[in-house]
Formats: structure tokens, C-alpha cells, sequence
């Protein structure tokens, strides 16, 4: 995932990051479920000059000087903009010509089976007759492709493979992706940034012009580093849109450095594991039939003065081929097969109000139990006529008093490139890493030890001691939202 802010206004009805961008095209083998999900949620068709159909996300990205590569701001699939402006300068001209930063040879292998870009600066995408987005991939001629290394990948577009609206990247040009200076840290820098009429005029152009042609505005996700100043911008951004769109759906999902170990040796294979989940938790308002709406599922998740979720996967979910899904769910007793993802707070005793569950890519005949007809039932799970009423029937027994949505997939989470592979020995015969889950840390705890003296950023961004001792009384506040005995629900 990117180090900056990602803002992306999905819509309701037909007008990822890697798992998303894998899932645009349409089965081609007959044995294939029906897509499930609908990608023009997200994703929006346009034409190039040359009246190429274009399939691009709706997208707003900011980022700092310095972390685009070999990536051009405006993308590649329109031609560059053209300087045409009259100069009235009639003396001397100097031309300054910065030189073109090298194509990740990761990146240009994916990119060698979609097009070529032809010396006009125009990307010639390969026609794609039955699907939307990049061409299938194939492994009959497909020779092996490049392996990423940790010296190969500096950021976030040296394994970006979807191709990027003109109006997508908006670059902070005041700061800077790499060195000592001039770093974006702290929130308050963050938060000036949106406060600038450049930047803001910049964020609500480009807002309009995404808002203005979706046939029903859902709302909008906001991605951003929670750790440097670009939680600042998200802050601010969530600000605007709850201003302008009151209303609208607002989800933020809050970004840290991953921990970096067996299995996921790189920012790059975190950032898959991430994309991997954020792909299947947004799936209940991304749904082609009967989806929950982006406010209702917020909705669902927030109240009784709760704001904060956290997140869990398992990838892949452990199922063994001789089971069914009733046969993992009551080995699993009392422990969820999810592992914790979010790094703020220690799981172990705390308790769970409300919860969103999505589980995909299981075949229809393990859904249910495959017992012999007269054979006793291990569990009620046994007793269940489909896979949905298994899954829902589990929640229930594991958390009766918690407000639970599940949904029940069959169409998998595609992992083709760029997603890294990492599946490998390092994982049970049960899809489960050997390795245990990290760790939490107290998130008052950690803040109140922090001597802002150190950061002279901070300082200059106006925040002292007084708003970290206010900043820490409205997290403790916060806190006691999420103790057992003050919910609604007891």
C-alpha cells in the first residue's frame, strides 16, 4: 500500500489494489462462478483521444515528492499534457530536463502482457473482447516472471499494476518521499497541508469530477498512514467530506509499518496481506446482488459512542479438503480462526459489540456437513441446510450477546501478480502460519511516554504539551466505550 492518502468515493450501482484489479475480468471457464462481486463500484470506464475504452479506479492519491518512480503523475494511459502557453519572455531560454527515473523490471514484466507504449506517449492497450480491465493471464507462454527483491522495490508504484486516471495522483510537492529533510511527521503538518488553497482547491476538483458521475454517491474510504503527518491529512480530509457530504458513508482505515518476518520478509508482502483484507471486509457494499449499503455497514459497526474497529484475517482459511465447513468451525471450540491485524491494543480480554464476517472462496459442496444420512451430528452446525446458515449459526454460538453480518463467497480472492507468494512451506497443512500473531501495545500507554521535545516537527507544527494531555484524555474517554459493562448490549 502507499505511504499517503488514498480517497476512493465508491457508488451504489453499475454506471485494488492488487486482489481488486485481479478480479475485473470475467470468467472465462465455464466451472467458474458468476461474479459475485461488482467492480464498477469502484472502478469507473473512459475513453483515451483515441477512443480507447479505458476501466481506471476512482481514485484520489496523495502523495510526497520523491514516490512516484518511474511513474508519471498524469499515468500512462493519456498523453502527457502539452505546455502550449504563449511566453512573452523574448530573451534567452534554458530548458532543465530531469532525467527519467528506470522502470522496475518487476513492474515491466507484468505490464509486457497487457500493451506496449508507442513512441506518442499513448499506452496501446491489448483489446479485451469479453471482460473489463487487463487481459487474463496465461501460463502456456508465460515465461517466469521477475521476483521481487527488497532493493527492487522502493515504493508503493514499483509493483503497481492498474492503470491510474489523470486525476488520480495529487503530489505534495512541499515535502519529501525520501531523506533527512523536509519529511512530512507530524499530524499537524498533516493536517495545514488540507488548510492550503492549493491543496484544497486541488482535493475538491478532483472530488467533483468523481462524485459528479456516479449514479449513487455511496460514500467514501480514506486509506492513510496513521504513524507521520499524512494522519493529519486524513484527518483533515474525513473533515471536508463530512462537511460537504453529511450523510454519505465515511470509513478510514489507518495504516502502520507491518511486522516484517517469516512469510512476510517485505513492506511489499505486508501491503499484500493488507490489500487481501481490505479487499474481502469491503465486500458486503460491493455485492451485485442484495449489498449492504457503505452507511449502514458503518452504522452497524458504530454506536454507543464507538468509532474504532479493528481487523482480522486468515489467509487462506484452514480448511482441509476432506472437510466441510461444519467440520473446521467446531474444531476450531472456542478460539475464531482469524489472526488480529490491527496494532493498537492488546486483543486478549477485551470483548467484541458488533462484527462484519466474510468468508470466501469455499466450493459449494463443503458448505454443508457430508455426513451419511442417520449418522449422529457432531454440533448443530451439522444440522445446517447452507453454508450461509452455517457461518451465521457459528457467530452466534461463539458470541450470542454481539451484532454479527456474515456473507458467504464463492468466488475467491485472486492472488495472481503482483500479489507476492508467500505461500509456501512456512504454512501448516492447515493454511495456518506457524508463526504466532504480534503482539499489542497499549495505545495510551505508548503516547503518554512520548517526550515532544524530541520532535522538533511537532513544535513547529504548533501541537504542545497541553493537546498531547487532552489528545490522551479523549483516547482514555474512548477507551471506556469498549469495556464490557458499558455497552447497550449487556
Amino acid at each position: 500500500l502507499a505511504s499517503g492518502l488514498f480517497l476512493s468515493p465508491p457508488e451504489s450501482s453499475p454506471s485494488s489494489v492488487p486482489p481488486q484489479d485481479a478480479a475485473l475480468c470475467r470468467p472465462t471457464d465455464a466451472k467458474e462462478p458468476p461474479g459475485e462481486l461488482c467492480p464498477d463500484v469502484l472502478y469507473r470506464t473512459g475513453r483515451t483521444l483515441h477512443g480507447q475504452e479505458t476501466y481506471t479506479p476512482r481514485l484520489i492519491l496523495m502523495d510526497l515528492k520523491g514516490s512516484l518512480s518511474s511513474l508519471k503523475q498524469e499515468g500512462g494511459l493519456y498523453r502527457d499534457k502539452q505546455l502550449d502557453a504563449a511566453i512573452a519572455w523574448q530573451g534567452k531560454l534554458t530548458t532543465h530536463k530531469e532525467e527519467l527515473y528506470p522502470k522496475n523490471p518487476y513492474l515491466q514484466d507484468l505490464l509486457s502482457a497487457e500493451g506496449v507504449l508507442n513512441s506518442d506517449g499513448i499506452w496501446r492497450v491489448k483489446s479485451i473482447p469479453n471482460g473489463k480491465g487487463p487481459p487474463p493471464f496465461t501460463t502456456a507462454t508465460t515465461p517466469k516472471p521477475v521476483i521481487p527483491t527488497e532493493g527492487s522495490i522502493r515504493v508503493w508504484s514499483d509493483f503497481l499494476r492498474v492503470h491510474l486516471h489523470p486525476r488520480s495522483i495529487c503530489m505534495i510537492q512541499k515535502y519529501n518521499h525520501d531523506g533527512e529533510t523536509g519529511r512530512l511527521e507530524a499530524f499537524g503538518q498533516g493536517e495545514s497541508i488540507l488548510k492550503e488553497p492549493k491543496y484544497l482547491e486541488e482535493l475538491e476538483d478532483r472530488l467533483h469530477f468523481y462524485v459528479e458521475e456516479c449514479d449513487y454517491l455511496q460514500g467514501f474510504q480514506i486509506l492513510c498512514d496513521l504513524h507521520n503527518g499524512f494522519s493529519g491529512v486524513g484527518a483533515k480530509a474525513a473533515e471536508l467530506l463530512q462537511d460537504e457530504y453529511s450523510g454519505r458513508g465515511i470509513i478510514t482505515w489507518g495504516l502502520l509499518p507491518g511486522p516484517y518476518r517469516l512469510g512476510a520478509a517485505l513492506p511489499f508482502h505486508c501491503g499484500a496481506i493488507l490489500a487481501t483484507a481490505l479487499d474481502t471486509v469491503t465486500v458486503p457494499y460491493r455485492l451485485c446482488s442484495s449489498p449492504i449499503s457503505m452507511v449502514h455497514l458503518a452504522d452497524m459497526l458504530n454506536f454507543s459512542g464507538k468509532k474504532v474497529v479493528t481487523a482480522g484475517a486468515t489467509i487462506p482459511f484452514p480448511l482441509v479438503s476432506s472437510q466441510s465447513l461444519p467440520d473446521t468451525l467446531m474444531q476450531l471450540g472456542e478460539a475464531t480462526p482469524w489472526t488480529p491485524l490491527s496494532a493498537c491494543g492488546d486483543p486478549s480480554g477485551t470483548c467484541c459489540f458488533a462484527q462484519s464476517v466474510v468468508l470466501r472462496g469455499l466450493d459449494r459442496a463443503c458448505h454443508t456437513s457430508q455426513l451419511t444420512p442417520g449418522t449422529p451430528l457432531p454440533s448443530l452446525l451439522h444440522a445446517c441446510t447452507t453454508g450461509e446458515e452455517v457461518l451465521a449459526q457459528y457467530l452466534q454460538q461463539q458470541q450470542p450477546r454481539v451484532r454479527s453480518s456474515s456473507h458467504l463467497l464463492l468466488t475467491p480472492c485472486k492472488v495472481v501478480p503482483p500479489y507476492p507468494y508467500l505461500f509456501s512451506s512456512s504454512l501448516s497443512q492447515q493454511g495456518l502460519v506457524l508463526d504466532g500473531p504480534p503482539t499489542g501495545a497499549d495505545l495510551a500507554k505508548d503516547l503518554a511516554r512520548l517526550d515532544l521535545r524530541r520532535w522538533a516537527s511537532f513544535m513547529d507544527a504548533g501541537v504542545e504539551q497541553d493537546d498531547l494531555e487532552e489528545t490522551l484524555q479523549e483516547l482514555r474517554s474512548l477507551a471506556q466505550c469498549y469495556q464490557s459493562g458499558n455497552s447497550l448490549m449487556d
